[in-house]
């Protein structure tokens, strides 16, 4: 046997081992994972509907539910808005009352009935408290709706729209 077929015959003996020795390492670390809690949630989660593997982190965050802090959400609804304010006159309102344009109402479109808000002109710095008991307005720019007596109270009757800042009350 020449030297150079000794040398390569060495060297694959010693690859060998080595290769043996790489793949039962995997083989091992594959079977440490199958045992771990991960694997064996994955292999629950494999068994089953694309549907349930969906659902599952739902159902494990319901073990610990954290509610919504009341406070984050009043803040939310204190914080000022700005925009364009209207007034206008119909004869029923979303919340069912019947529109009234001597009471100092407001239409809104997401904040609840009831609310009160103080509805300030940017330019002169009037304001006027109406509450929310119907929903709008409808045209894209405008924040509030006010009835007609709350706007006489705000000076816009004249103007027909005022940039105003809204603040939630109560």
């Amino acid at each position: 046997m020449s030297r150079i077929a000794r040398a390569e015959t060495a060297r694959m003996s010693l690859a060998t081992p080595s290769r043996l020795l790489l793949a039962i390492i995997g083989a091992a670390s594959l079977a440490a994972c199958a045992q771990s809690p991960v694997g064996r949630q994955k292999a629950d989660l494999a068994g089953t509907s694309r549907q349930a593997a969906v659902e599952r982190p739902h159902r494990v965050a319901a073990l610990h539910p954290r509610p919504i802090s009341r406070a984050r959400v009043q803040d939310a609804k204190r914080t000022a808005s700005h925009g364009l304010a209207s007034f206008y006159s119909d004869t029923e309102t979303a919340s069912g009352e019947k529109f009234d344009k001597n009471e100092l109402t407001a239409a809104h479109r997401t904040l609840p009935f009831g609310t009160k808000l103080r509805v300030t002109d940017v330019s002169s710095g009037r304001f006027v408290t109406v509450r929310v008991n119907d929903r709008g307005p409808f045209v894209r720019g405008r924040v509030v709706d006010i009835s007609p007596s709350a706007a006489e109270a705000l000076g816009m009757v004249d103007k027909g729209l005022a940039n105003v800042r809204l603040d939630v009350v109560r």
